[in-house]
């Protein structure tokens, strides 16, 4: 089975700017993927590659085996993106906008599909609403049942959603979650790194037009220190308490271990040197630490 996604050396000049530098990148059919890195990364250069939207310089993309430039056609209906920017025709209601897209597509009897688009993004209270009347979280939301209603088997998901509440945000990824599990092939890029961490089975982060870091989420958060555990206390903490010594965080002693077993030793220890505990918590590795650590290796 072919690639959903195959980038072979892709390389993007503008003039004496490198916004990618040789980039190699695999995505299996049915995989929820992470592209993530700081602004300037090279993400959306990226995505508009993928798009047809810009020239590689150097290098080939392909959409489930088809290259995006040679099969252009056929790639593109393979294919919905999600743009970072809100780009709207004030001119047509949301409705008359999907029938618009959907007709690009060669698809004229659409409505069935477009209804339950409209459904699962709360839409449906403002299928007759002109564009221009909708606010920023609405208008996203249009935006990604544009880069739906083909019914494509990769959809890329470029920052859906900033600008974005949470409820609804909630209700987005309920959505893409459901289209997943039914087999399409999800590319997600986002600033919010919790959403990655807990949506994205696998992640690439790109800094300066390459990529620096690839692997399972999983993986690459046992990368990095295991679980925490954050204690205030009255008074002195003792000077030996075994283990590794903790570290200070304002009013906060900080312990790191790899397993749960160890930080409950830790309380234990505490508890029985008679120091009286104020607050704690526990902690998990998280991916904002990830992307840290990866940054600054990779500067």
């Amino acid at each position: 089975m072919s690639a959903a996604i195959a980038v072979r050396g892709a390389v993007k000049t503008y003039g004496d700017v490198r916004a990618l530098g040789g980039v190699d990148l695999e995505i299996q059919p049915g995989e929820f993927f992470g592209l993530l890195g700081p602004n300037g990364a090279g993400k959306t250069t990226l995505i508009s590659a993928l798009a047809g939207l810009v020239r590689l310089s150097e290098g080939r993309i392909a959409v489930m085996g088809l290259d995006v430039v040679d099969d252009y056609r056929v790639a593109r209906r393979m294919l919905g993106v999600v743009p970072q920017e809100l780009v709207f025709d004030p001119f047509f209601t949301v409705r008359e906008m999907l029938r618009l897209q959907s007709g690009y597509f060669g698809l004229g009897r659409n409505d069935d599909w477009i209804d339950e688009l409209l459904a699962n993004l709360d839409l449906t209270r403002k299928a007759d609403a002109n564009m221009r009347q909708l606010s920023g979280g609405m208008k996203r939301r249009v935006l990604v049942a544009q880069a739906l209603v083909h019914r494509p088997p990769v959809i890329v998901l470029d920052e859906p959603t900033a600008g974005v509440d949470v409820e609804l945000r909630q209700g987005l990824w309920a959505f893409v979650r459901k289209l997943n599990e039914q087999g399409h092939t999800i590319v997600l890029t986002t600033h919010y790194l919790e959403e990655a961490q807990t949506l994205c089975n696998r992640i690439a982060m790109l800094k300066a037009g390459r990529v620096v870091a690839l692997d399972d989420t999983a993986n690459l958060l046992r990368a990095v220190d295991g679980h925490t555990l954050r204690v205030k206390v009255e008074g002195v903490l003792p000077a030996d308490l075994g283990g590794a010594p903790p570290e200070r965080d304002g009013d906060w002693w900080v312990f790191s271990s790899e397993d749960y077993g160890q930080l409950a030793e830790r309380l234990v220890r505490l508890r029985s040197a008679g120091v009286q505990i104020s607050e704690f918590e526990v902690g998990q590795p998280d991916l904002e630490k990830v992307f840290v650590d990866v940054m600054r290796r990779a500067g």
